[in-house]
Protein backbone atom coordinates (compact mmCIF):
# COMPACT_ATOMS: atom_id res chain seq x y z
CA UNK A 1 0.00 0.00 0.00
CA UNK A 2 3.10 1.77 0.81
CA UNK A 3 4.36 1.85 -2.92
CA UNK A 4 1.54 4.37 -4.35
CA UNK A 5 0.27 6.24 -0.75
CA UNK A 6 0.20 6.21 3.24
CA UNK A 7 -0.33 3.61 4.95
CA UNK A 8 -3.77 3.54 6.78
CA UNK A 9 -4.15 4.42 10.59
CA UNK A 10 -2.12 6.22 13.23
CA UNK A 11 -5.40 7.09 15.14
CA UNK A 12 -6.41 8.57 17.57
CA UNK A 13 -7.39 5.03 19.05
CA UNK A 14 -5.57 2.46 19.70
CA UNK A 15 -5.42 -0.80 18.37
CA UNK A 16 -6.96 -2.66 21.11
CA UNK A 17 -4.92 -4.37 23.54
CA UNK A 18 -7.16 -7.80 23.81
CA UNK A 19 -6.21 -11.00 22.40
CA UNK A 20 -7.14 -11.72 18.42
CA UNK A 21 -9.63 -13.74 19.89
CA UNK A 22 -11.82 -11.26 21.07
CA UNK A 23 -10.75 -8.87 17.84
CA UNK A 24 -12.37 -11.43 15.42
CA UNK A 25 -15.35 -12.02 18.18
CA UNK A 26 -15.89 -8.07 18.13
CA UNK A 27 -15.39 -8.09 14.30
CA UNK A 28 -18.14 -10.98 14.14
CA UNK A 29 -20.93 -9.18 15.76
CA UNK A 30 -19.90 -6.09 14.02
CA UNK A 31 -20.68 -7.76 10.88
CA UNK A 32 -24.52 -7.88 12.00
CA UNK A 33 -24.71 -3.91 12.55
CA UNK A 34 -23.27 -3.39 8.66
CA UNK A 35 -25.76 -5.87 7.01
CA UNK A 36 -28.63 -4.50 8.69
CA UNK A 37 -27.80 -0.77 7.82
CA UNK A 38 -26.98 -2.36 4.00
CA UNK A 39 -30.27 -3.92 4.72
CA UNK A 40 -32.26 -0.49 5.59
CA UNK A 41 -30.39 1.48 3.00
CA UNK A 42 -31.16 -0.80 -0.30
CA UNK A 43 -34.86 -0.75 0.94
CA UNK A 44 -35.33 2.95 -0.41
CA UNK A 45 -34.75 1.42 -3.75
CA UNK A 46 -37.93 -0.34 -3.96
CA UNK A 47 -39.91 1.82 -1.58
CA UNK A 48 -38.99 4.37 -4.16
CA UNK A 49 -40.84 3.14 -7.52
CA UNK A 50 -43.64 2.01 -4.79
CA UNK A 51 -44.27 5.75 -3.52
CA UNK A 52 -43.90 7.10 -7.13
CA UNK A 53 -46.94 4.90 -8.11
CA UNK A 54 -48.77 5.52 -5.09
CA UNK A 55 -48.76 9.02 -4.51
CA UNK A 56 -48.05 9.69 -8.39
CA UNK A 57 -44.85 12.00 -8.13
CA UNK A 58 -42.01 13.27 -10.65
CA UNK A 59 -38.72 11.63 -10.69
CA UNK A 60 -37.75 14.49 -8.64
CA UNK A 61 -40.56 14.49 -6.06
CA UNK A 62 -39.63 10.60 -5.24
CA UNK A 63 -35.94 11.34 -5.02
CA UNK A 64 -37.02 13.18 -1.64
CA UNK A 65 -36.89 9.84 -0.25
CA UNK A 66 -33.18 9.62 -0.72
CA UNK A 67 -32.85 13.42 0.27
CA UNK A 68 -34.72 13.16 3.74
CA UNK A 69 -33.04 9.70 4.29
CA UNK A 70 -29.44 10.95 3.51
CA UNK A 71 -29.99 14.30 4.52
CA UNK A 72 -30.00 12.94 8.20
CA UNK A 73 -25.90 12.27 7.72
CA UNK A 74 -25.34 16.06 7.21
CA UNK A 75 -27.60 17.48 10.54
CA UNK A 76 -26.51 14.12 12.61
CA UNK A 77 -22.85 13.13 11.73
CA UNK A 78 -21.13 15.81 13.73
CA UNK A 79 -23.48 15.65 16.69
CA UNK A 80 -22.96 11.90 16.63
CA UNK A 81 -19.52 11.98 16.70
CA UNK A 82 -19.55 14.21 19.53
CA UNK A 83 -21.88 12.01 21.23
CA UNK A 84 -19.47 8.86 20.56
CA UNK A 85 -16.35 10.28 21.65
CA UNK A 86 -18.42 11.17 25.39
CA UNK A 87 -20.50 7.44 25.38
CA UNK A 88 -17.70 5.39 23.55
CA UNK A 89 -18.82 3.27 20.87
CA UNK A 90 -20.63 0.58 22.14
CA UNK A 91 -22.76 2.51 23.56
CA UNK A 92 -23.06 4.28 20.74
CA UNK A 93 -24.11 1.49 18.47
CA UNK A 94 -27.03 0.89 20.98
CA UNK A 95 -28.51 4.40 20.99
CA UNK A 96 -28.04 4.61 17.47
CA UNK A 97 -30.17 1.18 17.47
CA UNK A 98 -32.56 2.60 19.45
CA UNK A 99 -33.25 5.60 17.43
CA UNK A 100 -33.79 3.38 14.10
CA UNK A 101 -36.37 1.08 15.79
CA UNK A 102 -38.26 4.25 16.52
CA UNK A 103 -37.87 5.65 12.76
CA UNK A 104 -39.15 1.79 11.65
CA UNK A 105 -42.26 2.40 13.94
CA UNK A 106 -42.89 5.43 12.51
CA UNK A 107 -43.79 3.91 9.37
CA UNK A 108 -46.96 2.54 10.17
CA UNK A 109 -48.75 5.71 11.49
CA UNK A 110 -47.43 7.11 8.21
CA UNK A 111 -48.90 4.30 6.39
CA UNK A 112 -51.85 5.00 7.90
CA UNK A 113 -52.35 8.58 7.57
CA UNK A 114 -51.86 8.42 3.76
CA UNK A 115 -48.92 11.36 3.71
CA UNK A 116 -46.17 11.17 1.62
CA UNK A 117 -44.77 13.80 4.57
CA UNK A 118 -44.85 11.58 7.13
CA UNK A 119 -43.09 8.65 5.31
CA UNK A 120 -40.10 11.13 4.59
CA UNK A 121 -39.96 12.24 8.27
CA UNK A 122 -39.75 8.26 9.48
CA UNK A 123 -36.88 8.01 6.55
CA UNK A 124 -35.42 10.96 8.16
CA UNK A 125 -35.43 9.27 12.14
CA UNK A 126 -34.52 5.86 10.74
CA UNK A 127 -31.26 7.01 9.28
CA UNK A 128 -30.69 9.51 12.38
CA UNK A 129 -29.83 5.94 13.65
CA UNK A 130 -27.88 4.93 10.83
CA UNK A 131 -25.71 7.62 11.37
CA UNK A 132 -24.70 6.78 14.94
CA UNK A 133 -24.16 3.38 14.28
CA UNK A 134 -21.85 4.88 11.09
CA UNK A 135 -19.85 7.13 13.43
CA UNK A 136 -19.44 4.21 16.12
CA UNK A 137 -18.69 1.34 13.86
CA UNK A 138 -16.55 2.50 11.16
CA UNK A 139 -13.54 3.55 12.91
CA UNK A 140 -13.93 0.80 15.35
CA UNK A 141 -13.46 -1.67 12.75
CA UNK A 142 -10.33 0.29 11.50
CA UNK A 143 -9.22 -0.54 14.98
CA UNK A 144 -9.24 -3.63 15.94
CA UNK A 145 -6.27 -4.87 14.14
CA UNK A 146 -3.00 -3.98 12.37
CA UNK A 147 -3.26 -0.17 10.77
CA UNK A 148 -1.46 -1.59 7.31
CA UNK A 149 -4.60 -3.78 6.65
CA UNK A 150 -7.11 -1.20 8.24
CA UNK A 151 -8.79 -0.60 4.85
CA UNK A 152 -9.20 -5.05 3.83
CA UNK A 153 -10.82 -5.43 7.41
CA UNK A 154 -13.40 -2.80 6.47
CA UNK A 155 -13.72 -3.80 3.07
CA UNK A 156 -14.44 -7.51 4.49
CA UNK A 157 -17.41 -6.06 7.18
CA UNK A 158 -18.72 -3.62 4.19
CA UNK A 159 -18.85 -6.87 2.00
CA UNK A 160 -21.56 -7.88 4.76
CA UNK A 161 -23.09 -4.56 4.47
CA UNK A 162 -23.56 -5.21 0.40
CA UNK A 163 -24.65 -8.53 1.75
CA UNK A 164 -27.55 -6.55 3.10
CA UNK A 165 -28.52 -4.80 0.34
CA UNK A 166 -28.29 -7.84 -1.83
CA UNK A 167 -31.44 -9.47 0.20
CA UNK A 168 -33.33 -6.14 0.95
CA UNK A 169 -34.52 -6.34 -3.07
CA UNK A 170 -35.95 -9.54 -3.04
CA UNK A 171 -37.83 -8.92 0.61
CA UNK A 172 -38.82 -5.46 -0.74
CA UNK A 173 -39.99 -6.97 -3.50
CA UNK A 174 -42.23 -9.20 -2.13
CA UNK A 175 -43.75 -7.54 0.36
CA UNK A 176 -43.68 -3.92 -1.11
CA UNK A 177 -43.63 -3.93 -4.88
CA UNK A 178 -46.67 -5.83 -5.04
CA UNK A 179 -49.81 -6.57 -2.89
CA UNK A 180 -51.73 -9.46 -3.89
CA UNK A 181 -49.90 -9.81 -7.34
CA UNK A 182 -50.67 -6.28 -7.91
CA UNK A 183 -48.02 -3.58 -9.09
CA UNK A 184 -47.42 -0.79 -6.52
CA UNK A 185 -47.65 1.43 -10.08
CA UNK A 186 -51.11 0.14 -10.09
CA UNK A 187 -52.45 0.92 -6.68
CA UNK A 188 -52.97 3.62 -4.51
CA UNK A 189 -54.78 4.76 -0.86
CA UNK A 190 -54.83 2.69 2.17
CA UNK A 191 -54.03 -0.25 0.21
CA UNK A 192 -50.96 0.89 -1.07
CA UNK A 193 -49.62 2.36 1.43
CA UNK A 194 -50.31 -0.13 4.13
CA UNK A 195 -48.00 -2.71 2.15
CA UNK A 196 -44.96 -0.65 4.04
CA UNK A 197 -46.47 -1.61 7.07
CA UNK A 198 -45.53 -5.36 7.79
CA UNK A 199 -41.75 -5.13 6.23
CA UNK A 200 -40.83 -2.24 8.90
CA UNK A 201 -42.50 -4.15 11.62
CA UNK A 202 -40.37 -6.81 11.19
CA UNK A 203 -37.13 -4.38 11.11
CA UNK A 204 -38.45 -2.41 13.93
CA UNK A 205 -38.30 -5.71 16.13
CA UNK A 206 -35.00 -7.02 14.58
CA UNK A 207 -33.16 -3.73 15.23
CA UNK A 208 -34.60 -3.81 18.85
CA UNK A 209 -32.95 -7.55 19.06
CA UNK A 210 -29.77 -6.39 18.18
CA UNK A 211 -30.16 -2.94 20.50
CA UNK A 212 -30.67 -5.93 23.73
CA UNK A 213 -27.76 -8.10 22.18
CA UNK A 214 -24.88 -5.02 21.60
CA UNK A 215 -26.34 -3.83 25.58
CA UNK A 216 -24.68 -6.39 26.96
CA UNK A 217 -22.01 -7.55 24.51
CA UNK A 218 -18.42 -7.75 26.15
CA UNK A 219 -16.29 -6.03 23.70
CA UNK A 220 -12.84 -5.34 23.55
CA UNK A 221 -12.10 -1.87 24.82
CA UNK A 222 -10.72 0.97 22.64
CA UNK A 223 -7.74 3.02 24.66
CA UNK A 224 -7.47 6.58 23.90
CA UNK A 225 -3.08 7.62 23.00
CA UNK A 226 -2.18 9.41 26.40
CA UNK A 227 -3.35 12.92 25.61
CA UNK A 228 -5.51 12.46 23.30
CA UNK A 229 -8.67 13.81 24.86
CA UNK A 230 -7.06 16.79 26.22
CA UNK A 231 -5.80 17.16 22.38
CA UNK A 232 -8.93 16.98 20.75
CA UNK A 233 -10.52 19.63 23.03
CA UNK A 234 -7.51 21.90 22.48
CA UNK A 235 -8.12 21.59 18.31
CA UNK A 236 -10.78 23.55 16.54
CA UNK A 237 -13.94 21.67 15.25
CA UNK A 238 -12.51 22.44 11.29
CA UNK A 239 -9.25 20.83 12.63
CA UNK A 240 -8.96 17.99 10.38
CA UNK A 241 -10.20 19.72 7.43
CA UNK A 242 -6.57 21.31 7.05
CA UNK A 243 -4.99 17.70 6.25
CA UNK A 244 -5.54 17.57 2.34
CA UNK A 245 -5.63 14.03 2.00
CA UNK A 246 -8.76 14.32 4.15
CA UNK A 247 -10.25 17.26 2.53
CA UNK A 248 -10.45 15.68 -0.68
CA UNK A 249 -11.47 12.23 0.67
CA UNK A 250 -14.75 14.03 2.07
CA UNK A 251 -15.30 15.41 -1.54
CA UNK A 252 -14.78 11.74 -2.89
CA UNK A 253 -17.31 9.93 -0.31
CA UNK A 254 -19.69 12.76 -1.18
CA UNK A 255 -19.54 11.71 -4.84
CA UNK A 256 -19.44 7.88 -4.42
CA UNK A 257 -22.23 7.77 -2.12
CA UNK A 258 -24.22 10.17 -4.61
CA UNK A 259 -23.68 8.08 -7.38
CA UNK A 260 -24.25 4.86 -6.13
CA UNK A 261 -27.66 5.94 -4.60
CA UNK A 262 -28.71 7.66 -7.18
CA UNK A 263 -27.66 3.98 -9.59
CA UNK A 264 -29.51 2.47 -7.38
CA UNK A 265 -32.61 4.38 -7.09
CA UNK A 266 -33.29 4.80 -10.66
CA UNK A 267 -32.53 0.90 -11.33
CA UNK A 268 -36.50 0.09 -11.25
CA UNK A 269 -37.85 2.60 -13.71
CA UNK A 270 -34.70 2.48 -15.80
CA UNK A 271 -34.92 -1.51 -16.65
CA UNK A 272 -38.95 -1.02 -16.85
CA UNK A 273 -37.75 1.45 -19.68
CA UNK A 274 -39.23 -0.20 -23.37
CA UNK A 275 -35.96 0.31 -25.26
CA UNK A 276 -34.11 -1.27 -22.13
CA UNK A 277 -35.85 -4.53 -20.63
CA UNK A 278 -39.33 -3.58 -20.94
CA UNK A 279 -40.17 -5.45 -17.29
CA UNK A 280 -42.59 -4.73 -15.02
CA UNK A 281 -41.36 -2.90 -11.66
CA UNK A 282 -42.05 -6.23 -9.45
CA UNK A 283 -39.19 -8.13 -12.38
CA UNK A 284 -37.17 -4.90 -11.97
CA UNK A 285 -37.13 -5.44 -8.45
CA UNK A 286 -35.72 -8.68 -8.02
CA UNK A 287 -32.70 -7.70 -10.76
CA UNK A 288 -31.49 -4.83 -8.20
CA UNK A 289 -30.06 -7.33 -6.22
CA UNK A 290 -27.92 -8.33 -9.30
CA UNK A 291 -26.10 -4.43 -8.56
CA UNK A 292 -25.47 -5.02 -5.34
CA UNK A 293 -25.03 -8.41 -4.91
CA UNK A 294 -21.51 -7.42 -7.73
CA UNK A 295 -20.55 -5.00 -4.76
CA UNK A 296 -20.75 -7.74 -2.33
CA UNK A 297 -18.78 -10.03 -4.01
CA UNK A 298 -16.23 -6.99 -5.44
CA UNK A 299 -15.96 -6.68 -1.98
CA UNK A 300 -15.02 -9.99 -0.88
CA UNK A 301 -12.80 -10.05 -3.43
CA UNK A 302 -11.00 -6.67 -2.43
CA UNK A 303 -10.65 -7.89 1.03
CA UNK A 304 -8.18 -9.88 0.10
CA UNK A 305 -6.61 -8.23 -3.18
CA UNK A 306 -6.06 -5.24 -1.18
CA UNK A 307 -3.80 -7.28 1.38
CA UNK A 308 -1.17 -6.80 -1.57
CA UNK A 309 -2.13 -4.10 -3.48
CA UNK A 310 -2.66 -0.40 -2.29
CA UNK A 311 -6.22 0.61 -1.90
CA UNK A 312 -5.29 3.74 -4.12
CA UNK A 313 -4.13 2.00 -7.34
CA UNK A 314 -7.73 -0.42 -6.57
CA UNK A 315 -10.02 2.30 -6.43
CA UNK A 316 -8.43 4.26 -9.48
CA UNK A 317 -9.21 1.12 -11.07
CA UNK A 318 -12.57 0.71 -10.42
CA UNK A 319 -13.24 4.47 -10.88
CA UNK A 320 -12.15 3.40 -14.83
CA UNK A 321 -14.63 0.56 -14.83
CA UNK A 322 -17.47 2.47 -13.91
CA UNK A 323 -17.00 5.33 -16.23
CA UNK A 324 -17.04 3.03 -19.06
CA UNK A 325 -20.17 1.21 -17.83
CA UNK A 326 -21.87 4.41 -17.55
CA UNK A 327 -21.05 5.46 -21.29
CA UNK A 328 -22.49 1.91 -22.45
CA UNK A 329 -25.52 2.66 -20.21
CA UNK A 330 -26.29 5.57 -21.84
CA UNK A 331 -25.61 5.16 -25.74
CA UNK A 332 -26.20 1.55 -25.45
CA UNK A 333 -30.16 -0.20 -25.60
CA UNK A 334 -31.89 -3.51 -24.81
CA UNK A 335 -29.45 -6.07 -22.95
CA UNK A 336 -26.32 -4.06 -23.34
CA UNK A 337 -27.93 -0.70 -21.42
CA UNK A 338 -28.91 -3.45 -18.51
CA UNK A 339 -25.95 -5.21 -17.93
CA UNK A 340 -23.91 -2.38 -18.17
CA UNK A 341 -25.80 -0.77 -15.18
CA UNK A 342 -26.18 -3.64 -13.29
CA UNK A 343 -21.97 -4.52 -13.50
CA UNK A 344 -21.84 -1.03 -11.85
CA UNK A 345 -21.98 -2.32 -8.88
CA UNK A 346 -18.75 -4.57 -8.85
CA UNK A 347 -17.03 -1.58 -9.64
CA UNK A 348 -18.40 0.51 -6.53
CA UNK A 349 -17.64 -2.42 -4.10
CA UNK A 350 -14.39 -1.10 -2.52
CA UNK A 351 -14.89 2.50 -2.93
CA UNK A 352 -16.16 3.55 0.70
CA UNK A 353 -13.98 1.39 2.39
CA UNK A 354 -10.99 2.94 0.34
CA UNK A 355 -11.81 6.11 0.42
CA UNK A 356 -12.71 5.95 4.55
CA UNK A 357 -9.15 4.71 5.00
CA UNK A 358 -6.94 6.31 2.93
CA UNK A 359 -9.09 9.61 3.99
CA UNK A 360 -8.11 8.21 7.86
CA UNK A 361 -4.61 7.84 7.39
CA UNK A 362 -2.40 9.65 9.95
CA UNK A 363 -4.67 11.78 11.84
CA UNK A 364 -3.45 10.99 14.91
CA UNK A 365 -6.44 12.56 17.36
CA UNK A 366 -8.11 13.69 15.19
CA UNK A 367 -9.73 10.44 13.76
CA UNK A 368 -12.23 10.44 15.78
CA UNK A 369 -13.07 13.81 14.17
CA UNK A 370 -12.08 13.03 10.67
CA UNK A 371 -14.54 10.15 10.82
CA UNK A 372 -17.00 12.70 11.69
CA UNK A 373 -16.46 14.36 8.36
CA UNK A 374 -16.67 11.50 6.26
CA UNK A 375 -19.28 10.36 7.46
CA UNK A 376 -21.22 14.04 7.25
CA UNK A 377 -20.22 13.85 3.43
CA UNK A 378 -22.69 10.79 3.21
CA UNK A 379 -25.33 13.50 2.01
CA UNK A 380 -24.24 13.14 -1.08
CA UNK A 381 -26.59 10.51 -1.29
CA UNK A 382 -29.63 13.22 -0.64
CA UNK A 383 -28.61 15.63 -3.43
CA UNK A 384 -26.99 13.74 -5.74
CA UNK A 385 -29.85 11.49 -6.51
CA UNK A 386 -32.21 14.83 -6.64
CA UNK A 387 -30.09 16.20 -8.85
CA UNK A 388 -30.28 13.11 -11.10
CA UNK A 389 -34.03 13.05 -10.77
CA UNK A 390 -33.99 16.60 -12.08
CA UNK A 391 -32.37 15.30 -14.83
CA UNK A 392 -34.37 12.76 -15.47
CA UNK A 393 -37.42 15.14 -15.57
CA UNK A 394 -36.23 17.30 -18.41
CA UNK A 395 -33.62 15.10 -20.33
CA UNK A 396 -34.82 11.71 -19.79
CA UNK A 397 -34.19 9.21 -17.18
CA UNK A 398 -31.10 7.51 -19.65
CA UNK A 399 -29.40 10.63 -20.04
CA UNK A 400 -29.44 11.70 -16.96
CA UNK A 401 -26.70 8.95 -16.02
CA UNK A 402 -24.37 11.32 -17.46
CA UNK A 403 -24.16 12.96 -13.73
CA UNK A 404 -22.61 9.89 -12.30
CA UNK A 405 -19.84 9.94 -14.70
CA UNK A 406 -18.70 13.28 -13.02
CA UNK A 407 -18.60 11.43 -9.84
CA UNK A 408 -16.30 9.06 -11.09
CA UNK A 409 -13.75 10.89 -12.47
CA UNK A 410 -12.98 12.50 -9.44
CA UNK A 411 -12.84 9.45 -7.61
CA UNK A 412 -10.32 7.71 -9.82
CA UNK A 413 -8.34 11.61 -9.58
CA UNK A 414 -8.11 11.11 -5.77
CA UNK A 415 -7.24 7.35 -6.07
CA UNK A 416 -4.27 8.22 -8.42
CA UNK A 417 -3.21 11.23 -6.77
CA UNK A 418 -5.67 12.75 -4.27
CA UNK A 419 -5.22 10.39 -1.11
CA UNK A 420 -1.24 11.53 -0.85
CA UNK A 421 -0.48 12.77 2.95
CA UNK A 422 0.82 16.16 2.93
CA UNK A 423 1.36 17.81 6.64
CA UNK A 424 -1.83 20.50 7.40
Amino acid sequence: MAAIGPDIGQASISRVDEGASNQQFALIALTSLFFMWGFITCLNDILIPHLKGVFDLSYTQAMLVQFCFFGAYFLVSLPAGRLVERVGYQNGIVIGLGIAVIGCALFIPAARIQVYSLFLFALFVLAAGITVLQVSANPYVTALGAEETAASRLTLTQAFNSLGTTVAPFFGTALILSVAGVAASDISGVEGASAVELPYMILAASLAVLAFTFRFLKLPKIESHMGADQAAEKVGRWEALKHRHLALGVVAIFLYVGAEVSIGSFLVNFLSESNIAGITEHEAGFYVSLFWGGAMVGRFIGAAVMQYVSAGKVLAVCSIGAVILLLLTIFGSGQLAMWSVLSIGLCNSVMFPAIFSLALARLGPLTSQGSGFLCLAIVGGALVPLAQGALADSIGIQMAFALPIICYVYIMYYGIKGHFVREA
